[in-house]
C-alpha cells in the first residue's frame, strides 16, 4: 500500500488509457449504431469492461509481482520464514490486488458516467465488483506459486486471460457463439462477473447461480493459494 501510494499517480494514468479507449472505440464508434437488449451499447459494454479490467488489474498486480519476487527478487524466502501463516500471507498479497483493480473499476466507472451511461451503481453492483477483484488477485496467487518461470507466466495468461477478456461476455453475449464453446464459456468465472454487473448495473436483478459461482471460485482460488505458499514454505 505504501509503493501504491507512491506511485498512483503513474497507476492512474496507465489504468485510465485502456478504458478510455475502450469507450471512445466501443461507446462513441461502434456503440452508436447498435442496440443490445433494448438498451444502448455502451450501456451494454461497461459492465463487461469493468468486469475486465477488475480481472486484468488486480491477476497483474498479485501474479507478476509476487511470480518476481519468486523467481528472480528472491525476495518471497523472507515472507515465507516470517512468522505469519500462509493464509496470512496470501490474504495481504490478495487484498492489495483487491485495492488496485478496486481503483481501476472506480476509474471506468465514472469515465462511463461522463460517456453518458446509465446504470444502477448500488451497493450490490460495488460488492460484486470487490468479489471479481479478489478473485482474480487470488488467481493470480496460484499462477506466481505454481508456475515455475516468466516465460510460463506470460504463456498462463496467454491461455487462460487472453481468452477470457474477450471472449466471457465482455463484448457481446456468450450465447451468439456455438453451443460448444458457449457452454464452456459459461463455465468461466469472468462471465459470471459480467452476468452479474450487467443484471445489477440495468435494474433487472440479481443472478443467484452467478453469484454462488463467483463465490465458489473465490474460495477455491484462495485455498489454492494458500495451500501453493505452504508447499513452497514446506519445500
Amino acid at each position: 500500500m505504501i509503493v501504491l501510494r507512491r506511485t498512483f499517480s503513474k497507476f492512474f494514468a496507465s489504468r485510465l488509457v485502456g478504458p478510455l479507449l475502450y469507450l471512445v472505440a466501443f461507446g462513441w464508434g461502434l456503440g452508436r449504431s447498435i442496440q443490445m437488449d433494448g438498451g444502448s451499447y455502451l450501456e451494454f459494454i461497461v459492465p463487461g469492461i469493468i468486469a475486465l479490467s477488475a480481472m486484468n488489474t488486480s491477476f497483474s498486480a498479485v501474479g507478476i509481482n509476487l511470480n518476481m519476487s519468486r523467481l528472480y527478487h528472491k525476495t518471497l524466502d523472507e515472507y515465507l520464514i516470517a512468522p505469519i501463516s500462509p493464509g496470512a500471507f496470501v490474504l495481504g498479497k490478495v487484498l492489495a490486488g483487491t485495492v488496485r483493480g478496486l481503483i481501476a473499476c472506480l476509474i471506468i466507472l465514472a469515465l462511463a458516467f461522463l460517456f453518458g451511461a446509465r446504470l444502477a451503481a448500488n451497493g450490490w453492483f460495488f460488492l460484486v465488483v470487490l468479489l471479481t477483484c479478489f478473485l482474480f488477485s487470488a488467481l493470480g496467487a496460484v499462477a506466481a506459486m505454481v508456475v515455475n518461470s516468466h516465460e510460463d507466466m506470460a504463456n498462463f495468461s496467454t491461455f487462460v486471460i487472453l481468452p477470457m477478456s474477450f471472449l466471457c461476455g465482455t463484448f457481446f453475449s456468450p450465447d451468439r457463439l456455438p453451443q460448444v464453446f458457449s457452454f464452456v464459456i459459461e463455465i468461466l468465472p469472468l462471465t459470471h462477473a459480467s452476468y452479474l454487473l450487467r443484471a445489477i448495473g440495468s435494474g433487472t436483478g440479481m443472478p443467484g447461480l452467478s453469484l454462488a459461482a463467483l463465490v465458489l471460485y473465490t474460495a477455491v482460488f484462495y485455498a489454492g493459494g494458500v495451500l501453493a505458499v505452504w508447499k513452497v514454505r514446506k519445500s
